[in-house]
């Protein structure tokens, strides 16, 4: 296979595709939606045993145990996907939306119009449920899609772009509105990011080597996250039980997620009585503690903590820990090692909480919850194609809004510029 020419070829076809659902309908792409619903739950055998494959093959080429358990899927996966495209058809259509309308001195009524982004590429590991939760979220924002999953997941993937399909052809719309690339050729990607006249953003969902090269090499806007080094600050007028509650949950319920908790701060004032309780409930769930010396010497099963530490996605059963004096101090740790994903206080005292929220610079900023809400279905949008940190376009979960952009339009009544 050509790559170069078989990857330009998708992109002349996801771009004449995005004209048409630019102007395609609430009804006709719901229609779609649903009708990729009813042919994921009709196909849900075949599903299983392609993702069967993909695991088989997975596990012999040695695969470590997140990515195993991010690539399988169940029969309740299966009608989890289904259930996801049927939530996004029942969200509101963002495009078309009018907004900000204002009369001018002129006589002229200037506003905003929601639209499309255009061709979204999207560059995937592991999770073959992307590839509808994708095509969902690109299908309802008006746009076409290019879907590059693993090549651990390709079986899974492509018997998933089947239904996809089939959908699109029940509503009438162009089945390249959503492509998955079928070649698992890493050079697919490496073109793919870099076709500026076919694609106009790219969203990677994966590990760090894999957003970090396709920052490097794109030539289109990035929408991404590199890593989730997440924190929990307990402050000094914390409530003891909902601190215990929530490091529980931030950092315990899954240990593989960009939003699971990889830092925990601890006020000074608090520490002697606090830290010894919130170490016991992680040592119980078998989570290894990396603290400063203060820390070490409230906890004797910590280790010493490195600078590297308190910088680390660790995506296992490990935390770092430190006693910080206060909210300041807390503040100005987590916006020098925060990987800016997303960030807890826990307090009772409302002016620690109002500061926690204005000064610390991350994509998700909570007050007495764990960091594991920051998510799109959580955050009521549905689903999401990916959480972003960077500060431009999309910030936090990116979900249908994240992938429409606006243009400035003007209702006038004969009116010329004098």
């Amino acid at each position: 296979m050509d790559i170069k020419s078989y990857m330009e070829t998708l992109g002349r076809q996801a771009r004449e595709a995005s004209r048409a659902m630019a102007k395609a309908t609430t009804a006709a792409k719901n229609a779609a939606l649903l009708a990729m619903a009813a042919d994921i739950r009709a196909h849900r055998d075949e599903l299983l045993a392609a993702n069967a494959e993909d695991v088989a093959e997975a596990k012999a080429n040695g695969l470590d145990p997140a990515m195993l358990d991010r690539l399988t899927i169940t029969a309740r996966s299966v009608e989890a996907m289904a259930q996801g495209l049927e939530q996004v058809a029942a969200l509101p259509d963002p495009i078309g939306e009018i907004s900000d309308m204002k009369y001018r001195p002129s006589g002229i009524q200037v506003g905003k119009m929601r639209v499309p982004l255009g061709v979204i590429g999207i560059i995937y590991e592991a999770r073959p449920n992307v590839t509808a939760d994708a095509a969902a979220l690109c299908l309802k924002s008006g746009n076409a899609a290019i879907l590059r999953g693993g090549k651990e997941a390709i079986r899974c993937n492509q018997a998933i772009a089947a239904c996809v399909r089939r959908g699109l052809t029940v509503a009438a719309l162009p089945e390249t509105a959503v492509q998955v690339v079928q070649t698992t050729d890493r050079a697919a990607v490496g073109h793919l990011v870099a076709m500026p006249e076919y694609v106009d953003v790219i969203v990677p969902r994966g590990g760090k080597g894999l957003i970090e090269r396709i920052s490097k090499e794109a030539r289109v806007p990035v929408i991404k996250h590199l890593d989730g080094n997440c924190h929990v600050y307990i402050d000094t007028a914390a409530d003891p039980g909902k601190a215990l509650k929530i490091l529980e949950n931030a950092k315990c319920q899954r240990l593989g997620t960009c939003n699971t908790a990889e830092s925990l701060l601890v006020a000074r004032p608090v520490a002697a009585t606090l830290l010894p309780q919130l170490a016991a409930m992680l040592i119980q769930h078998s989570v290894e503690i990396r603290g400063c010396p203060e820390t070490c010497a409230l906890v004797p099963q910590a280790k010493p903590a490195t600078e590297e530490d308190y910088y680390t996605e660790y995506l296992a059963a490990i935390i770092s820990c430190k006693v910080v004096a206060d909210v300041d101090e807390a503040i100005a740790h987590i916006n020098k090692y925060s990987s800016a994903h997303t960030e807890a206080i826990v307090t009772e005292d409302y002016t620690h909480a109002m500061r926690f929220l204005r000064e610390v610079d991350s994509s998700s900023v909570m007050v007495n919850a764990s960091t594991r809400f920051a998510d799109g279905f959580e955050y009521g949008l549905g689903a999401e194609i990916g959480i972003s940190t960077d500060k431009f376009h999309a910030r936090g979960p990116v979900g249908l809004e994240g992938l429409t952009s606006q243009k400035w339009i003007v209702f006038g009544n004969g009116e010329v510029r004098s």
